[in-house]
Order: structure tokens, then C-alpha cells, then sequence
């Protein structure tokens, strides 16, 4: 006879909260890449709140480099500026997305504006406890971005009169920049408590850097356009909007030369500068004879910011 010791297998029941979890992160991963991906933006975060800090140390006369809390925390809390700024704008522009790019995440329904509002509190959340570990006189200085994003984000409540007037946007909107770099600076100088002369030019150099990258994303050819998506490019015409790049990424290149001067790398800044803006106006050409697309233009700008603040935060410290 058949034993009665044995019995049919118990077919597995499945963790249903372990497949809502690897749904939720499979969600996540698919947003960071077409939102905000996180290996391009984290590297030029990284240079960005890496070369504020080293700058500001440069600027006091420091013998040697921070600490690397001061580069972390900068780096943390910088991501944190940036992807809230993303996150604002899924809610600031959910209407238009609905309408004009229901490709998008939120409006398809890969993720919900709740969702992203608790992962913004809780970025919040993490960038007061750093501030509060690292530093408690940074807080403050949080308290005043922080605020000017929430303000930002509400166009400074005067969103129809901003649109009508492209210029001032995207200057107000690009002011939040510098407000970032120098939260980052601070990451450096809040432990001494004072402002170190110069620090104006890095801040400045920033902000200009940032409409780079902002007219660099916003620049196409006239077949790359999509109804109701506002870009330079449909507004002045692609050949006027590429030319302004241009100049933008000479004013840059500039302002960056001041910047290199304050901490002794002036002339290592000004031939850097000088082959970027020859490059950018190569890059300009080929964009407005039609042999190259808005890609290679966002491309570039992402390449000059970059190497501009890689030169900005490691110059000074070369010259020594």
C-alpha cells in the first residue's frame, strides 16, 4: 500500500507585496530614464555642487580640500534641488502634458502626481536632516531655495503674464540656479561662517550656464517640432534660436574667464573657454545648414557645462 506519508505538492503562493515592490521599483526606473536619468544628470550634478564646494574652499585661502561630508552632502542635497524642479514641473505642466504629450508618464499613468508629491516631501524630508547633521546654519539658506522653487513653481503667480514674455521666463526661472550653487558653496563655507569673497563670479557663471543648458534643450529643426511643446526654435525660428544659443555660450564662456581669474586659473580658463565657444559655433553651423539635429546642440551644452565647472573646481587648486 501507498504510503500515507506522502502528499501532492503545495503549489507556491506568490508575495504579492514583493511583486507590488518590484513592480513600484520597475516603475521608478522606467520614470528616472525618460524624466530624469540618473547617470547623466547625477554626473553633472556631481561636477556642479563638487566644484562649488572646492571653489569656495579656493576663494578662503584652505591649504587642502574639504572634507568629503561637505562634497556629499552638496551632492545629495543638489540631486534633491534638481529632481524637485522636475517634479514641479509634472505638476505644473500636467494639464499641457494631458493635451499635447499624453506619451509622457504621468499622463499614460506610469506614475501618479501623489506619488510624486510624497517623493518630493520626502526629499525635503532628507535635505533638512542633512543640513541639520552636516551644518545647522545651513538651514536657512535651505529655507530661502526652497522657497524660491515653491514660488518658481507657481510661476511667481503671474504665469500668463510670463508667458507672453519668453525672455523674462526663462531669466526668472534660471535665477534658481545660482540660488543652488550657492547652497552648495555653502556646504564649504557655512562651517566657517562667512561668505568668501569672489563667490559671485562662480554664481554667475552658473547662471549663465544654466540658460546654456536651457536654450540647448529647447533648440530643434523645424521637422523636430510637436504641437503645443514650446521650444526657442518655434518661437524666433530655429536659425535666430540657434545663434542666441551661440552667444549665450560666448556670454558663458565670458563670465567663466572672471570666474577662473578669482582663483588664480584666468588664463587656463580663457583657452578652455575659447575652444568651447569655437566648438558651439562649429555646432552652430552645422545646425543651421541642416546637417545636424537639437540632439547634438543639448549634447554640446551639456559637454561645456560640464567641463566648465570640472576646470572652475579643480583650476584653482592646479594653480597653486
Amino acid at each position: 500500500m501507498p504510503s500515507d506519508s506522502t502528499s501532492e505538492a503545495v503549489p507556491a503562493v506568490p508575495d504579492v507585496g514583493d511583486e507590488a515592490h518590484r513592480h513600484g521599483l520597475r516603475r521608478a526606473w522606467t520614470y528616472q530614464a525618460e524624466r530624469f536619468p540618473v547617470v547623466k544628470n547625477g554626473l553633472l550634478i556631481l561636477t556642479f555642487s563638487a566644484c562649488a564646494v572646492a571653489y569656495s574652499a579656493r576663494l578662503r585661502g584652505a591649504e587642502s580640500l574639504p572634507a568629503w561630508a561637505a562634497f556629499g552632502v552638496a551632492f545629495a542635497s543638489c540631486f534633491g534641488f534638481f529632481l524637485l524642479l522636475r517634479i514641479a514641473d509634472e505638476f505644473k505642466d500636467a494639464e499641457e502634458d494631458r493635451q499635447f504629450r499624453p506619451y509622457r508618464p504621468v499622463p499614460r499613468g506610469l506614475v501618479t502626481l501623489r506619488e510624486l508629491g510624497w517623493t518630493g516631501a520626502g526629499i525635503i524630508a532628507l535635505q533638512i536632516a542633512l543640513a541639520w547633521w552636516y551644518e545647522p546654519l545651513l538651514l536657512p539658506v535651505l529655507a530661502g531655495v526652497l522657497a524660491f522653487i515653491a514660488v518658481m513653481s507657481a510661476e511667481f503667480f503671474v504665469r500668463d503674464w510670463l508667458k507672453q514674455r519668453p525672455v523674462v521666463y526663462l531669466l526668472s526661472h534660471m535665477l534658481v540656479v545660482p540660488l543652488i550653487d550657492g547652497y552648495a558653496a555653502a556646504c564649504d563655507w557655512a562651517v566657517t561662517g562667512s561668505v568668501p569673497a569672489g563667490l559671485e563670479a562662480l554664481l554667475a557663471a552658473s547662471l549663465c550656464n544654466g540658460i546654456v543648458i536651457e536654450l540647448g534643450r529647447k533648440v530643434r529643426q523645424p521637422a523636430d517640432e510637436e504641437p503645443g511643446v514650446e521650444t526657442y526654435s518655434a518661437l524666433w525660428g530655429t536659425p535666430r534660436a540657434v545663434w542666441v544659443w551661440w552667444a549665450s555660450v560666448g556670454a558663458a564662456a565670458g563670465v567663466c574667464v572672471w570666474a577662473g581669474v578669482q582663483v588664480g586659473f584666468g588664463l587656463g580658463m580663457l583657452v578652455a573657454s575659447t575652444v568651447g565657444v569655437i566648438a558651439a559655433g562649429v555646432v552652430a553651423v552645422l545646425m543651421g545648414v541642416g546637417c545636424a539635429t537639437g540632439r547634438l546642440i543639448e549634447t554640446i551644452s551639456g559637454l561645456w557645462v560640464l567641463a566648465a565647472h570640472v576646470l572652475l573646481g579643480a583650476g584653482g587648486w592646479l594653480s597653486m
